[in-house]
């Protein structure tokens, strides 16, 4: 059993649960993007087809993110948490029973209500669990474990096609939500609720509490956050950006098929390593952002610094049609995908950074919604682009989407910083 004398700072295993859901999050998201070019060929999908499939999904998560956001704020993290997991991992192995665009369009759909709920709980833990000087870095562990589902996804689901089909790989993946909950039941509670802290972490805890002011206030309808240029900022910032972290994660398979001529055994060992990078850069960018806070930096500068950083090395994707080998190109997708991450990891924050603990959910979910939002409109356009081979301009307008969101955030959040919230 474990206990607070062997786990002085048990803060780090709820990050490890979170991390580890965001993981399974992201092979269930990907499992139709590593099963497509065998689905397709199967059943005749088109480039388009396959875009209208992602953007049900899309939508549904971008709609449900505004009202699971409040949903986990008004019935707490732990059951949240609970119900997105079941929902979503019941949708991915219902998946395997698709036939045709409509079938898949709504399987996918119920994907993205349950997976809704996942970032929001997450980072409502963190404001939970986490003093504002921690939180980039438990935020780049989170963004990190999507990494690491990417990471293993390709080579896993490539693996179960080859064994027991595409249909049976849908319920292999979304079975390992059920594993993780019964982590998360075991482990999980609030802070002062919690059996297994030391009296070391209880002061933390208490530093935590005294930030948060938890229990000081009622919780905000979300409608009132759109009184807040801050909220729009984050909101605006994930709109513009959110699609080209999407691209790559939905599209990646079929353009190493369609424009680099790999076959599935040689995308599966090969597409995870920008996930690799990306989580390289989720967890590098924040460290970053903790390191500079403890040195001195204001929250408001050390959160704008490394989401520039981050942005600024995103058009290094622009090189990606010059590359001669496709193992070329995908270090240079890597490139892209470091940046991305390494920028997300303080933009993701910026909720808990703004909003009372009690809210930090219900402005995650309008900020992740936006993001949503923006990349079901991009993928619309990637499904045309790819359909005519014209993957240079999917590349060319992805390559400037995050140095415009870093730009709205410096112009609608001229400091982050709490709100005052009445």
């Amino acid at each position: 059993m474990l206990t607070a004398a062997r786990l002085p700072s048990f803060r780090w295993v709820i990050v490890a649960l979170l991390f580890s859901a965001a993981a399974i999050n992201y092979i269930d998201r990907q499992t139709i993007s590593v099963a497509i070019p065998t689905i397709s060929k199967e059943l005749g999908l088109s480039k388009t087809d396959y875009a209208s499939i992602v953007n049900r999904f899309l939508l549904a998560y971008a709609v449900m993110q505004i009202v699971t956001g409040r949903f986990i704020d008004r019935i707490g993290t732990k059951r949240g948490f609970t119900i997105a997991i079941v929902w979503w991992s019941l949708a991915n192995m219902l998946t395997g029973l698709g036939r045709g665009v409509g079938s898949f369009s709504f399987f996918r759909a119920m994907l993205g209500v349950g997976e809704a709920a996942g970032y929001p709980a997450s980072f409502k833990a963190i404001a939970e669990w986490f003093p504002k000087s921690e939180r980039s870095t438990a935020t780049g562990f989170i963004n990190a474990g999507t990494g690491l589902g990417a990471i293993i996804a390709p080579p896993l689901v490539a693996a179960l096609i080859a064994a027991v089909g595409w249909r049976w790989a849908f319920v292999a993946t979304g079975s390992l939500g059920f594993i993780w909950l019964i982590a998360w039941r075991l482990l999980y509670f609030l802070p002062h609720e919690h059996p297994r802290l030391s009296d070391a972490e209880r002061a933390t805890m208490a530093q935590v509490l005294a930030e948060n002011r938890a229990g000081a206030h009622e919780k905000t309808p979300w409608l009132h956050f759109f009184r807040y240029k801050e909220v729009w900022g984050v909101m605006l910032a994930r709109f513009v950006c959110d699609g080209a972290f999407y691209f790559f994660v939905f599209w990646l398979p079929t353009y190493l098929s369609d424009a680099r001529g790999m076959s599935l055994a040689q995308i599966g060992a090969a597409a995870w390593v920008p996930f690799l990078a990306a989580d390289i850069g989720s967890l590098s960018g924040g460290w970053t952002g903790s390191y500079l806070i403890k040195r001195g930096w204001s929250v408001n500068a050390s959160r704008k610094l490394v989401m520039w950083i981050g942005a600024l090395l995103v058009p290094a994707i622009l090189l990606i049609t010059k590359a001669q080998s496709p193992y070329t190109a995908l270090l240079l997708v890597g490139v892209g995908m470091f940046a991305i991450q390494f920028k997300s990891s303080s933009l993701f924050a910026v909720p808990a950074d703004l909003a009372r603990s009690e809210n930090v959910a219900a402005v995650w979910g309008l900020s992740g919604a936006a993001g949503s939002l923006g990349g079901m409109l991009f993928t619309i356009l990637v499904g045309q682009w790819a359909q005519s081979g014209s993957y240079g301009t999917i590349f060319a307008a992805a390559s400037i989407m995050h140095l415009l969101s870093a730009a709205l955030v410096m112009v609608l959040i001229p400091r982050i910083e709490a709100l005052k919230e009445g």
